[in-house]
């Protein structure tokens, strides 16, 4: 077969996925997933588990040790069917906590302690990136095999070119599906459908060799018998204590390795997928494994001695001509490799983004405003991470030029990560493990693994001296890394499991028996540990001194303008506020944003980012009262008492703001009077003055004509005021007359900003604006609906104090409604007055600023109200800013 061919096929293979995985990330960003959430999508995700080196590996480990291979799919059977009300209570904690990774889980179970996501995500790059390395090998050696079965005359690449291409390659892919935006749940749909259809590819390319081989080259399943049977795996012999090691580490590690977390937490949707998973997962591992033997055993009678097991699954298809069915098998050992490379980047680079650059941005700033871009911060961390986790990949690569100790780096990967289970299973199952408990297990176990097993195996005098080897460090002999404390079990890596995850257990235990968890500690645990049961305890947070206007910046930095306006439009309803009002930073309200923030950024970033704002401790006496469940009775009576407190204090500030504002307008009536009568009387008098000069007679010509030109403005300007209060009050009394047609609000909004070009000629303001958005037809009236816009964008012309005056105008349609935002870069709406401004006699303190009768906003609100829509001021974007919001289509009579 040709390498060009192949390596043309291989491309044709990622543009397809490329095409799937945008094809998938357009209909859910539609808001269309469907099919896409289904169980089957969700349980072939799961397939990443088995990787390049289960695709290739499996068969070679069949060739070398028997029915061994068998112990890496029986693990997370046993896992899937046994344990799985351990997997529901890991997702429904996911779910309920906003869990984005395996580090952002135990962080946020202890106390959402920063230092221990750090210590897991440092524990996880060195465990997982050899585990990475080894899939670039196996893609190397696939196209070596190739490379050496074509023509002589074609031009090949080295290695280490193919291995540098493949990272650079997934790098991309991953950069362009894992990073596109910060979701609230951290899933990634495209990426997710993606694996999926390469689980099929591989699961297919397994099938179809193994099928050539029974019924093709051993003539049918009685052959193949007679053939197993007179082989060199007939007389293998059964180790139970390796096989029993074996089968645990791999349940370990479907459940500890960060890749394998990520696609059974944290893009998990609801309980039925997990399920379906308990035993369709087992199923396909099932079919993975039905003909790795048949495999094993025709490679050994078939291909010469000498030959790499590992690639059976390839030359053997090579060797008997049929070039088909290898590139098959080849794209089958390419999906395994990729798939797990791909989720993996992803899970280690939002561990690294959300607890360490994160954090170290937080801890580097001065200030406890979040003003900054976070979420493009985020997403940069994490582009840069996925290329050092691929760059250190190929490295390790590069380094070990793909020695012995990279053929065995899977099984020690999966001891690597098992120091994980310690912490997880006791943070989820005991009330009383701490934070420094966990962090001295997971230290002792670390460092016993890599003393172990993980040092030792890049061989005798590569990291740990030969004598230290045998002899042990200074002499003693009972510290040798391969037979600790004088346990001489002849198998590194059953011994380095035991001792390792021994210590790690006992040093958690220890630690936390001896330790007293902290407050947050207490409620974290009552969360983890009573997840069934629902939320624990009255929320986290007791009243801080945030302001709302710096929560609402924060997030908006995180989660997008959009969605944080939204998010603080139901929490201000919720208590009882209007939606143009900020909510007030109440316990329930920063738990429920915490809540939001954790799912973009992780927990414990979450946590701190609110800390900053709020500035003081955030957990209350009473809080730990709740969480002692000391006396149910007593809970619950707090409860409704805490209820009954919360309904009064809302009752008080709706009366404390109505008496505020009943007072407010009753100085601005007053003022608007005296306004009124002062506009009355101005213009009446000079009228008056000046006819009086023309009744005299005999005047120049030009005497008169000036006489009469005041009295003509003066009587404009007098009918003006009388017109403004005449519609005024036919608008209030709600029988105006709508002349209703079809429109555009490009075109509206083109006639506002030309009526106002007369308004403070001199200053060069700049209007930012999206014309293909402002690009919407509407049934409503015109005239009117332009009159509020000539209002909003004339005053913001009038007011806006800024040295480089902006007007930005933003039009969106959601949900059959249109939203027109009006605002300005000045400094706004002092917040004392924002609950007025649409009142009658409100205008702007201060004589420069008090100019007019205080009507052009009432009018708006009365206007819009007849509309059939809704006019807010926007609180916290810098400026003065104004929401309509209208129907996109209104009867003849007017309503909408």
């Amino acid at each position: 077969m040709s390498f060009n061919l192949l390596v043309a096929s291989c491309l044709a293979y990622v543009i397809f996925l490329f095409a799937v995985a945008f094809l998938v990330e357009r209909r859910s960003g539609a808001g269309r997933p469907g099919w896409l959430r289904s169980p089957l999508i969700y349980t072939l995700s799961l397939s990443i588990y088995c990787t390049a080196w289960t695709f290739y590996g499996a068969v070679g480990y069949a060739a070398r040790s028997g029915l061994e291979f068998l112990t890496i799919y029986l693990g997370p059977t046993l896992v899937f069917i046994g344990w799985w009300w351990i997997l529901r209570k890991l997702v429904h904690i996911g779910r309920q906590q906003r869990v984005t990774s395996i580090a952002d889980l135990i962080s946020s179970r202890f106390g959402k302690s920063n230092s221990l996501g750090v210590i897991v995500t440092l524990m996880a790059i060195v465990a997982v990136t050899p585990y990475i390395a080894l899939q670039l090998q196996s893609v190397v050696l696939a196209f070596d095999v190739f490379a050496r079965a074509a023509p002589a005359a074609e031009a090949r690449p080295a290695g280490g070119q193919i291995a540098i291409w493949v990272a650079a390659g997934l790098a991309l892919f991953t950069i362009l599906f894992g990073t596109r935006n910060l979701d609230a749940k951290e899933q990634h749909t495209g990426i997710v459908t993606a694996i999926a259809v390469e689980a099929v590819v591989k699961l297919v390319a397994l099938i179809a060799v193994g099928v050539f081989v029974i019924w093709g080259l051993s003539g049918g399943v009685s052959g193949i018998i007679a053939r197993i049977d007179a082989s060199s795996l007939h007389d293998w012999q059964l180790q139970p204590g390796r096989w029993t090691a074996l089968i645990f580490l791999a349940g370990v590690a479907v459940i500890c390795l960060p890749r394998m977390f990520q696609v059974i937490v944290v893009e998990n949707s609801d309980d039925g997928q997990l399920a379906r998973a308990s035993w369709a997962f087992p199923a396909y591992l099932m079919a993975m494994s039905l003909f790795i033997v048949p495999i094993a055993v025709l490679g050994i009678e078939r291909l010469p001695e000498g030959a790499n097991p590992d690639m059976f699954v390839l030359t053997l298809p090579l060797a008997e001509g049929q070039g088909g069915l290898a590139m098959l098998a080849f794209l089958g050992g390419f999906s395994s490799a990729t798939s797990m490379v791909i989720v993996e980047a992803i899970a280690l680079a939002t561990m690294v983004s959300n607890h360490i650059v994160i954090p170290t941005w937080l801890r580097l700033r001065r200030s406890g405003a979040i003003s900054e871009d976070v979420r493009s911060l985020v997403l940069n961390a994490r582009r840069l991470s996925i290329g050092i986790v691929l760059a250190l990949g190929y490295g390790y690569y590069r380094v070990s030029g793909g020695s012995g100790a990279l053929a065995a780096i899977g099984l020690i990967s999966f001891v690597g990560v098992a120091q994980f289970l310690p912490a997880m299973m006791g943070g989820i199952f005991w009330r009383g493990a701490t934070r420094t408990g966990a962090l001295l297990g997971l230290i002792t176990g670390f460092a016993a693994w890599a003393y172990c097993l993980f040092l030792p195996s890049f061989g005798a005098g590569a990291f740990i001296p030969a004598h230290v080897m045998e002899q042990g460090p200074w002499g003693i002999s009972w510290l040798r890394p391969e037979a600790l404390f004088g346990t001489d079990m002849s198998d590194p890596l059953v011994h380095a499991l035991f001792w390792s995850l021994l210590l790690n257990s006992a040093v958690f235990c220890i630690g936390s028996i001896l330790s007293f968890p902290g407050p947050v500690e207490r409620l974290q645990s009552a969360a983890f540990v009573n997840v069934f049961e629902g939320p624990v305890g009255p929320q986290r947070w007791a009243q801080g001194a945030a302001e709302p206007e710096a929560l609402l910046v924060m997030t908006q930095r995180i989660m997008g303008e959009e969605d944080a306006q939204i998010l603080f439009e139901t929490a201000a309803r919720a208590q009882g506020k209007s939606e143009s009002m900020l909510p007030d930073p109440t316990p329930a309200f920063l738990a429920s944003l915490e809540e939001k923030l954790a799912g973009s950024i992780g927990a414990a970033t979450a946590h701190a980012m609110i800390s900053k704002l709020v500035g003081r401790d955030t957990v209350t006496v009473e809080d730990l009262m709740v969480v002692a469940r000391e006396s149910a009775q007593l809970m619950e009576h707090s409860a409704q008492l805490e209820e009954q407190r919360e309904e009064l204090a809302r009752t008080a500030t709706a009366l404390r703001e109505a008496n505020d504002k009943l007072t407010t307008l009753s100085v601005q009536k007053d003022a608007f009077l005296s306004q009124v009568s002062h506009e009355l009387r101005t213009p009446m008098t000079s009228i008056r003055a000046f006819s009086e000069i023309l009744a005299e007679g005999d005047l120049p010509p030009a005497t008169v004509a000036r006489s009469g030109g005041i009295i003509r403005d003066e009587a404009v300007r007098l009918t003006r005021l009388l017109d403004d209060l005449l519609d005024l009050s036919v608008l209030e009394s709600g029988k105006v007359q709508l002349s209703v047609s079809l429109v555009s609000v490009r075109d509206m909004i083109e006639r506002a900003i030309l009526a106002t070009e007369k308004i403070k000629p001199g200053r060069d303001i700049a209007f930012i604006r999206d014309t293909t958005a402002e690009t919407i037809w509407m049934r409503t009236d015109a005239d009117r609906l332009t009159q509020v816009f000539i209002n909003l964008i004339a005053n913001a012309r009038k007011y806006c104090d800024s040295s480089h005056p902006a007007i930005r105008i933003a039009v969106r349609v959601r949900g059959g409604r249109v939203r027109i935002d009006v605002a300005d870069n000045g400094k706004g709406i002092p917040k004392a007055s924002q609950p007025v401004v649409f009142e009658k006699f409100w205008r702007l303190p201060g004589e420069a600023r008090a100019s007019g009768a205080g009507l052009g906003l009432a009018i708006c609100r009365e206007i819009v109200t007849n509309l059939g829509g809704t006019i807010d001021y926007l609180p916290g974007q810098g400026g003065a800013a104004f929401r309509v919001a209208l129907p996109l289509r209104i009867g003849e009579g007017g309503g909408a």
